[in-house]
């Protein structure tokens, strides 16, 4: 049942991108990443709060460096069972699969954007404190019109 759900939900929110990918050569492609956070109980808003401060503007200037191509958060409308909750899913669309997978100094984009550097690693560390779990999700489109 998690499974169908979370296919549908990726159906639902990338397949403008995927649309797009098709079309594409192989080191043109978008890579899309899934990132999924689930927060304890009762800290769901505060982990928006940091997310928006102190990661989201990280990711917006990889957008204006041409490494990104998109990022958006969604959240669950209604709640599931436990074992397949989770509180945020973040999509980062990266322009290439080579572009995802190198070395990339994000930490001299944190010190630029931010430099307080103390009260940055302390808020992020408590991002990372109330998360109960985090996974990352590496998606394909699959053409279902392809012919074997």
């Amino acid at each position: 049942m998690r499974r169908v759900f979370l296919s549908l939900a990726l159906l639902t929110t990338a397949l403008p991108i995927f649309s797009y990918a098709q079309n594409a050569t192989p080191s043109d492609r978008p890579f899309v990443v899934e990132y999924y956070y689930k927060t304890k109980w009762g800290h769901a808003e505060e982990f928006l709060t940091l997310f928006k401060k102190n990661h989201y503007p990280v990711l917006k200037k990889e957008i204006e460096m041409g490494r990104l191509l998109k990022v958006w958060m969604d959240q669950p409308r209604y709640h599931t069972t436990e074992d397949g909750r989770w509180d945020y899913r973040v999509t980062i669309v990266f322009k290439n699969a080579t572009l995802a997978n190198e070395p990339f100094d994000e930490a001299a984009l944190q010190k630029q954007l931010y430099p307080d550097q103390e009260t940055f690693h302390r808020e992020e560390q408590r991002r990372f404190e109330i998360l109960d779990a985090h996974w990352d999700l590496p998606v394909k489109n699959v053409d279902l019109d392809a012919k074997p």
